[in-house]
């Protein structure tokens, strides 16, 4: 086992340099460095202090056993929610999106269609256009996008999405809050 590659890739998937790891933990920068490069062994007081810091135990630390993360998401991991009232369907198109920092959608807009207004935040949206036309409200501005089309954006004001096409239309949309 390679205690320091796991104690890395605990520390960058917490968001933490060497230096912060460190101070957090009563050790020098150089000491978490030579730890990751499995240049130095830890002691076990030193290990658990590390550990707690990156929020995990030591059973989960040295759990082999665990599965690995899933990569590739099929049709099966999906789940959807239909609103007839606004004439749209929402497809999650992974299973913990509202876990993580981004949060990739499909959603289909029938003639007519709405998706629901959002208030301002510190998200940052990406649509891509696969099928139709939308119509992209922010604030006091308005957009138009059609297939193929991109479209980016910060959710600093309120913002929604129509459909501007008179067919239905579908797109992708990837947030990097959950809010949706």
């Amino acid at each position: 086992m390679q205690i320091g590659a796991k104690i890395k890739a605990l520390r960058l998937k917490k968001g933490l340099t060497q230096e912060e790891l460190g101070e957090r933990t009563d050790l020098t920068k150089g000491y978490i460095s030579q730890l990751e490069r499995d240049l130095n062994s830890p002691s076990i007081e030193t290990l658990f202090s590390i550990l707690e810091v990156l929020g995990t135990t030591p059973k989960d630390f040295f759990d082999d056993s665990l599965q690995e993360q899933k990569i590739v998401f099929n049709i099966d991991d999906q789940t959807s929610y239909l609103d007839e009232e606004k004439n749209y369907k929402i497809q999650w198109l992974i299973p913990t999106s509202n876990e993580k920092d981004m949060e990739p959608v499909l959603i289909t807009l029938q003639k007519k269609g709405e998706y629901k207004q959002f208030n301002p935040s510190l998200a940052e949206t990406f649509i891509y256009v696969i099928k139709g036309r939308i119509r992209v409200v922010l604030g006091n501005n308005e957009y138009i996008a059609c297939e193929g089309n991109a479209v980016y954006y910060e959710a600093s004001t309120k913002h929604q999405i129509f459909n501007a096409h008179n067919g239905t239309t579908e797109l992708l949309l990837v947030a990097t809050e959950s809010y949706l």
